[in-house]
């Protein structure tokens, strides 16, 4: 892109009274955004009011330091950096179908992201995974699971790169991607110059390195609250389908889902505890006609994809469980397999005291103690707060 031509953008983005709506109908009657600034307000009028006209006709405040800033942002890594517009060619042409395309997107990613096996590569198929921000020690390892297997099957993992789910989520498709292909998407609520929250530093440059971090909103633009929501069209409108993993009936992961499904795509939820505050959004979203999942199998099925061999999980070190389950890890020298199993049974999967387990097993407390530590170390059983113990499954 030529400085001019996205001096012309950043007018139009920036222009006061101009929303992405009117842009894209001037962008539509007069071409690129050149031309509609060699319009007279006479021309104009039948497209916007007097007042947006007016302010059409000259450049906004701040155009100058935000080109000059976003040039050499660009020119200091033009491998890894793009800004896109809607006549861009690298531009993800599945937004122009969805409600509400940004009129730009700033990319920060691998330089396969801008080939023609990146962005819109017709054979890439996104799949969002969105949640809490607060999840439980399930949720996070059904989020990486899950995230893993669907990128093993070739899918693109698309979340926002906040904390919890979405974390756990860019964490399980660049665990699971080859290092060759585009691991995974982040839409993030701020601009590329920041990362947000400042912890995902580390992760944030690993996604650039596997896949690509992109946002709408200029550089320097810190993390307002309003921003976050926006940014959820981007996440649905680039993926096939959603997939939420815990989330409060307030969370902004039901927005991604009620904008996937306004925009015709699928939406799909895990289902948890009756009892667990993060379970109740996804349980509406059921309610609502979301389909409930228990394996990322039910979500390749329900795209219409075939799992690839590698997406089908089996766990090391594991042995039967007596319920038909596995139980995963090592015996401890106190206690035998079978123990274990038969005390992760009577656990069950809601959080349990320690008085109650206790109650249920019948065992002396130094006893029960050493063999809720052992699960611990064998990553089959969290602490909570709260004195609280719960079964972790790996999916």
């Amino acid at each position: 892109m030529e400085h001019h031509e996205l001096s012309a953008w950043l007018r139009l983005h920036l222009t006061t009274g101009i929303g992405r709506a009117t842009a894209r109908k001037l962008l539509t009657e007069f071409g690129l955004p050149e031309q509609i600034f060699a319009q007279n307000e006479s021309s104009l009028r039948p497209l916007v009011t007097q007042e947006q006209a007016r302010a059409l006709s000259s450049p906004p405040d701040g155009l100058e330091s935000l080109l000059e800033r976003t040039w050499q942002w660009l020119a200091a890594d033009p491998a890894s950096r793009r800004v896109l517009t809607l006549g861009d060619p690298a531009y993800p042409q599945v937004l122009l179908h969805a409600d509400d395309p940004p009129l730009m997107l700033y990319g920060l990613g691998t330089a396969q992201a801008w080939s023609a096996q990146g962005l819109n590569d017709p054979g890439m198929t996104c799949c969002a995974v969105v949640g809490s921000r607060n999840p439980t020690p399930q949720g996070i390892a059904n989020a990486h699971d899950f995230s893993s297997s669907l990128a093993k099957s070739g899918l693109t993992i698309v979340s926002g790169l906040a904390l919890g789910i979405d974390a756990a989520a860019h964490r399980g498709a660049l665990a699971g991607r080859a290092p060759d292909q585009l691991a995974t998407i982040a839409i993030v609520g701020t601009g590329l110059d920041r990362v947000y929250p400042r912890q995902h530093h580390e992760l944030a440059h690993a996604i650039a390195q596997r896949g690509v971090i992109l946002s709408e909103f200029p550089l320097g633009t810190p993390p307002l609250a309003a921003n976050f929501p926006m940014r959820n069209r981007i996440i649905s409108g680039l993926c096939r389908g959603t997939l939420v993993i815990e989330a409060a009936l307030q969370s902004g992961s039901l927005i991604t889902a009620r904008l996937a499904a306004e925009q015709g795509r699928e939406v799909f939820a895990i289902p948890g505890s009756i009892h667990a505050t993060q379970s109740r959004g996804c349980h509406a979203l059921i309610r609502q006609g979301a389909k409930l999942v228990e394996s990322a199998q039910d979500v390749l099925e329900e795209l219409g994809l075939n799992p690839s061999a590698q997406a089908q999980t089996a766990h090391d070190s594991s042995y039967p469980h007596p319920d038909g389950d596995t139980c995963v890890g090592g015996p401890v020298e106190s206690a035998s397999p079978q123990k274990e199993c038969n005390l992760l049974v009577e656990l069950g999967f809601e959080p349990c005291s320690l008085d109650a387990l206790q109650a249920r097993t019948g065992l002396d407390t130094p006893s029960l103690q050493a063999r809720l530590m052992a699960l611990e170390l064998a990553g089959q059983v969290t602490r909570l707060p709260g004195g609280l113990f719960q079964r972790l499954v790996r999916c």
